[in-house]
């Protein structure tokens, strides 16, 4: 691609940069640029004070806003793509070779070099999957933190120690908390779902009635946890009517948080 077709992103400097999930982290401070000319990395000043370098694949920049994925989740995507896809070029040559139109040194030794392949990336995933798993307590840890503040929020309104127009305030703040963890709990939680039963071997299957039922019971309760000091506040954006079957695996760390 000639350098004029490379879009440029040096107006981008200053702007607001936020996570998937509208939190704000910085402001984007510098972009690299590659020897020909190609844009590649973006520094942000994070709003702890750290500068912080990210693969320009790992943001997405319009006219109005610069969105920073999860490197978690970036990576996690790629290998959900990457493991079958060398699982499906080893079968594919399994049945060549069956069929007798690759010579046997041939298959062996494409054989050997698609199995070491697949047993880096499952090692990788295995790693990923840990690191969302790590991510996911954290999510759980500041739901309970939102919960406690939410509490006491409560309590010092119902004594008249904070006014109306503070008390909105910080409940508005506190309830947006909510939705971005929950969502990025959620998230996370399929995500995790989806590459363990790829990393085993299987496919997702579409949960059984009984399974779905179970499911949406214990994300009501979730939600009743969060809405019961307050008839106003909004259910978490977890739903049992989520497309993803990795759902089910949102039910086992439920209990393992809890636990």
């Amino acid at each position: 691609m000639e350098n004029f077709e490379t879009p440029n992103l040096f107006p981008s400097i200053g702007k607001e940069v936020k996570d998937e999930y509208g939190r704000v982290i910085g402001k984007v401070a510098y972009f690299g640029v590659s020897p020909n000319g190609r844009f590649n990395t973006v520094f942000i000043r994070q709003n702890d004070g750290r500068f912080v370098k990210y693969p320009l694949d790992h943001v997405e920049i319009n006219d109005y806003e610069v969105k920073l994925l999860s490197p978690i989740k970036v990576r996690a995507n790629s290998l959900c793509n990457e493991i079958p896809l060398i699982w499906r070029k080893d079968q594919a040559l399994k049945e060549l070779s069956n069929k007798g139109k690759i010579p046997p040194d041939m298959y062996q030794e494409l054989h050997d070099s698609f199995e070491g392949a697949l047993n880096q990336l499952k090692a990788e995933a295995q790693a990923t999957i840990e690191k969302i798993s790590e991510r996911i307590n954290s999510c759980a840890n500041e739901i309970r933190e939102l919960n406690y503040a939410l509490v006491n929020l409560e309590i010092e309104h119902e004594i008249g120690k904070i006014d109306d127009n503070a008390y909105q305030t910080a409940f508005n703040t506190i309830q947006e908390c909510f939705k971005s963890v929950n969502a990025e709990k959620t998230e996370l939680e399929n995500l995790k779902n989806k590459l363990s039963n790829i990393l085993l071997g299987e496919e997702a299957k579409p949960p059984e009635p009984s399974e779905t039922a179970e499911t949406a019971e214990t994300t009501e309760a979730t939600a009743t946890t969060v809405a019961e000091t307050s008839e106003e506040t909004p259910a978490p954006p977890s739903s049992p009517a989520l497309p993803e079957p990795p759902v089910i695996v949102y039910v086992k760390n439920q209990e393992e948080t809890e636990g």
